[in-house]
Order: structure tokens, then sequence, then C-alpha cells
């Protein structure tokens, strides 16, 4: 067995600033919340170069003594904590006493700082976390740090970190976290020169959430609240006519602080769970206040999990004070439209909805559909006669995801005008039987199920799988361009800092996918062209999975392609629970039993035979 040897201070300190800075944001975060545990009413965070280069905090706290200042970027320093006990009840957004000392051990840091009433504040210098300089300096009231040249001595750290853009973005999502948590403490947060947000510090929640993400998404908010004798929530959550594509603007804040809860956002999706179709997200910025006693921070690094003594009560605070503010929602609109319709027209007496339907629709865009393709079928006196050409013909059809498991049943149709029994198509190159066997459509079951007799069985075919592995194939296909159409009137999609920077990091490969994208402010792009296959209602939540993929690792990979094929390829393919034409459901059918089609992308079969023994056997013919 190797030796065992004590790491050196220095590799030891590298490893701590590892668990606790990965990025810049990371950094603003620390800087933030120390700010407001000093009492600061207004804080200032500035970068540069997307934080590698520059990042400075300035408050108006209680400021360090210059007794202190060494002290305060040792490892497990801190003014916030004094024994175990405290451990048990922590009210402070920081209490390990790690930030400090991880920042400077990996970055060049110049602190100044004077304490209320003070003659002189402090300047200390710390390079890799050691002490350079230290003097007297005059400087106004509160604590300033500035932070240069981030991971400036762990190279390996540098080729991990993403364009200044991205890292900006990233600060960026920080820094409204912590100022939507605190809207008692004025936030200003400047960018390249460029202030771009400012909160009011007036202690009202909805004039931050206004100043930070906009009149368009305060607009859709509805008041949020409930308490009991161990659980008080209160916030805002969208209405159902404001849902998004992503969950990015959902906030969830445990007294006062930031966190990322599966068991708040369950609790709030499942208020929302029959108010909205799939694929739609509330938004929401509820605060939640809970016993100290009742609540573990001390899990993980970054301070951004917890653990509740009683995940239940948590879980059922949120749940309520969403399903109440929906209902008083809901109670709001119906009244307006009973109004509306009782003052309108000849003075008759208007009807309310009934309950559940009166929700305004979500806005939807119009837009021509794709062009149909060119099928072409020759008539003869023997019947419909399939032409080679059909086999290698694409689909056209209404485009939406649906990748759900629909069960069976004998609700058959046959599409009115067809005519089953004549139409014989003969498939060549098969690999399901032998070459030039026939095939025959039936007709279409539950709106989802081609249903098809070939070689003696009963053949079931999903029109969505099916189709769906016609387009990722096409997708695959080098050769073949991607088409796109162009919008008279650009869609803008809301995604966040994030998304929005990795999706214009992410320009060309959008383009080659048929998506034309240009930035719209923050948190926003304008899409001015969408693949050819795909619904302009589909853009926004087509773009938020592409953006979630493209977020994992670095260099767009061929598993990273092949995902995002398999997205777009969904989004394009046929809609279960919506009639097909009877060409498309013979197309369709033909691009199986040739062969051609198996298995959806995700590896899900396409089709399903029932043999003439297997009925004889349901039946007891046999």
């Amino acid at each position: 067995m190797p030796r065992i040897f004590e790491l050196e201070q220095h590799v030891a300190d590298l490893i701590a600033a590892g668990e606790v800075v990965e990025r810049p944001a990371s950094v603003v975060k620390e800087l933030l919340e120390n700010a407001i545990d000093a009492g600061a009413g207004i804080v200032t965070v500035e970068i540069q170069g997307g934080g590698m280069t520059y990042i400075r905090v300035t408050d108006n706290g209680c400021g360090i003594s210059p007794e202190d200042v060494k002290t305060a970027f040792l490892r497990h320093a801190t003014s916030k904590l004094r024994d175990a006990a405290g451990l048990e009840a922590i009210g402070t957004l920081g209490f390990r006493g790690e930030a400090l000392a991880a920042i400077a051990a990996v970055s060049r840091i110049e602190l100044l700082s004077r304490e209320p009433g003070a003659h002189e504040g402090v300047c200390l210098s710390l390079t890799a976390g050691t002490v350079t300089e230290m003097s007297p300096a005059g400087c106004p009231e509160g604590t300033t740090i500035i932070v240069r040249d981030l991971f400036f001595n762990t190279p390996a750290r540098l080729k991990f970190m993403k364009s200044d853009r991205a890292e900006a973005s990233a600060v960026s999502s920080a820094v409204i976290r912590c100022a939507l948590s605190r809207p008692d403490v004025s936030i200003r947060y400047i960018r390249d020169g460029k202030t771009e947000c400012h909160t009011p510090g007036d202690s009202r929640a909805d004039s931050c959430i206004y100043s930070l993400l906009g009149r368009e998404f305060s607009a859709g908010l509805i008041p949020a609240e409930s308490s009991d004798e161990v659980v008080s929530v209160s916030g805002f959550v969208s209405s159902p006519a404001a849902a998004r594509g992503n969950r990015s603007y959902q906030f969830f804040f445990i007294n006062g602080r930031p966190i990322q809860s599966k068991t708040l956002q369950v609790a709030l999706e499942q208020a929302f769970s029959n108010t909205l179709p799939s694929g739609r997200y509330p938004s929401c910025a509820l605060y939640i206040s809970i016993g100290y006693g009742l609540v573990d921070v001390n899990v993980h690094p970054a301070k951004t999990e917890v653990k509740f003594v009683s995940d239940k009560q948590v879980f059922d605070g949120v749940y309520y004070a969403t399903l109440g503010a929906i209902s008083s929602s809901q109670e709001l609109l119906n009244s307006q439209f009973t109004t509306r319709n009782s003052q309108s027209g000849n003075g008759k007496q208007g009807k309310e909805f009934p309950s559940g339907e009166g929700w305004p629709l979500v806005p939807r865009y119009t837009n021509a559909k794709p062009s149909e393709s060119g099928f072409a079928l020759e008539r003869t006196n023997a019947g419909a006669k399939r032409m080679p050409e059909l086999a290698r013909a694409e689909l056209s059809a209404v485009h939406e995801d649906d990748d759900g498991v629909v069960s069976t049943g004998n609700n058959l149709s046959v599409h009115e005008g067809a005519e089953p029994y004549n139409s014989q198509f003969t498939i060549h190159n098969s690999q399901l039987g032998d070459a030039g066997s026939p095939f025959r459509v039936i007709g279409e079951a539950l709106k989802t199920y081609i249903v098809a007799e070939y070689q003696g069985s009963v053949w079931f075919i999903d029109k969505h799988a099916a189709h769906e592995r016609i387009h990722f194939d096409a997708l695959k296909d080098s050769e073949q361009k991607q088409m796109s159409q162009a919008l008279i009137t650009p869609v803008i999609c809301r995604l966040g800092q994030e998304d929005v920077s990795t999706l214009l990091d992410n320009a060309e490969f959008l383009e080659e996918l048929g998506f034309l994208v240009d930035s719209f402010g923050e948190g926003a792009v304008a899409v001015r062209s969408i693949p050819a296959e795909i619904d302009i209602t589909d853009a926004e939540p087509t773009l938020s999975e592409i953006c979630a993929q493209l977020r994992v690792g670095g260099k767009i990979s061929s598993v990273h392609r092949d995902e995002i094929y398999s997205t777009l390829a969904c989004k394009a393919a046929i809609k279960s629970g919506k009639s097909s034409d009877f060409q498309e459901l013979e197309a369709l059918a033909a691009r199986v039993f040739s062969g051609e089609v198996a298995q959806c992308p995700h590896g899900r079969p396409v089709a399903f035979e029932v043999t003439k023994s297997m009925l004889e056997r349901w039946f007891k013919r046999s």
C-alpha cells in the first residue's frame, strides 16, 4: 500500500477552493452573501471579461476591523458561528468561513474596508492566499473586495471555463437570485461598464421582481400565500396563461436563502397539473419562512441545497399557496368575464365559464403549414397501386412532441373516402418478409396507430414513433441540407440568462439545424427562422430542450448531435391524437414494411404484430 502523507497547505487550499469556487458566478454569490450578512442596504457588483479578469463587490455594511482583516481570509474563520450548537439554527447566508479563503487561494485580491465611525480604513492585498501588503487607507464605510485573474494559478480549471458571455450570464443569474431573495437590499449589477439591473431595495417583492425580470414577466404573476404553525409561504406564481417552456424562472427562497429543491419544484408543478399542457412549466418567486431548527442548510459547500425535518409540511405549504393563487385568479377571471358579457351587446346577462374553463388561452402563433409532400398515386381498375417513388418520399404533417405511451383499444376507424380493400401497395427490399409482399392499410385506431394487414398478420404502427425515426435519419444525413422557414414576425423566447448565452455561443450550429437567433436583451432571443418541419408554437420549448443538452459538456460531440437531432425529430413528428389522411398512413406504413424504419430514436418499437393464430386463440377458433 502506498505511504500516506499529509497534503501541503497550498494544495489543500486549492482542493477546498474547488468545492466552493466553480466559476466567477460562485465568487459573486459568496461575496454578495457576505455583504448581506454584514448588514448592507446597498451593494454594487461589477464585472469585466465575464468575471474571469475582474470582479468588484462594494457594500455599505459593518466593515471589517484592521485587527480582523487577515483572519477573515483564513480557512474556517467566521463571525457568524461560535460553536456546534449554532449549526442547529443558522440564520445567516454564510457560516462556514470558507468563501474568502477559497477565493483568495485561486486569485489576486484587494480588500478595502472601514467600520462605521472609524477615522480610517484598511487595505489588504493577497496573491494565491498569501498576504502581500497591508496598510491604512482612506475609503468609504463598508467593504470593497476586488478579485482579479481568477484561476491564474490553476490552469487546469481554466479549460473548463466557458466564453465571457456565458460566464457573465451565469453571474447575472447569481445576482438575480440573490437580489430576489432580499427585496430590502438595493443591488446594482454592472457588466463591462453597463448597468444591467438595479433593485430599489424598498422591501417589496413585486417591485424587486419587476426591476430584475421585467414588465412582461411581472404582469403574468399572481399573488400566492399560505401559512400554518410551522411554514409560511408568500410571493408570486405565474398564471397558467404565462407558463413557459422551461423551469429557468422558478425561484425558491428559504428564510431569505435562494435554494434549489426538488420537493418545492414538484409541489409547485403538481398544483398546476390540471391547468398546463405537457411541456409548459409554471414560474414563481416564493418565499418560505420556517424555523431555523427545522431546516438544515449545512448539506452542500455552495449552500444551494437544504434538508427539511418535514418535507411534507413544506411541500403542503407551497402546494396550497399555489393552488389558492390559481383558484383566486380563476374566480377573478370568471367575475370579469361575467361583467364584460353583462355590459356588452344587447344587454343580456353574461354567462360564467364552467369550472376550469375560464383561463385565457396561451397566445399561439399562426404560420403556414409546411408544403405538402409530393405523393403520387396511380389508380387502375385493379385498385390503388403505389409508385416506387413513394417509398422514398418525405412525409409532411402537423408536428408535435408526443412520446407518451397510449394503450390500445377497439376504437377502430377507416377514413372517409378511403378504399382500404382496394388499396394494395407492393413493397420492395422488404426486411419483414419476402420482397414484393403487399400490405393493406385498414385504417387508424385511436388517432395514434396505423392498422394494416401484411403477410397474414394484423400490424399496429405507432405514427409518431415511425415519423420521428424518418426525421431523425434525415437530420443525421449530412448530405441532406436542412430546410428552414423564415418568420415574418420573430418569435421572442425568454429563456433566462444562461440559456440565451448558450444559444448565442452555438448560433452557427443552430443555423445548421434551421434556427436563426439574435439577442433580444437580457434573458431573451429573437427567433427569425425555424426548421421547416417544426411548428412555430414549438420554437421556444424546442430551443429550451436543445439548451439543456448543449449545457452538458463542452464541445458539440456526436452524442450531443444525436440527442439534439432526436429532440428535433420528436417535435417534427406527426402528433398522436390527431387524425392523418389516408395517404400519410399508407406512406408511413410503406416505410415501416420496407424495413427502413424499425424503432424510434429512443429505442421504442414502431410496429406490433398480431398474428392470425393469436387472433384465433383469442376467439377460441383454434
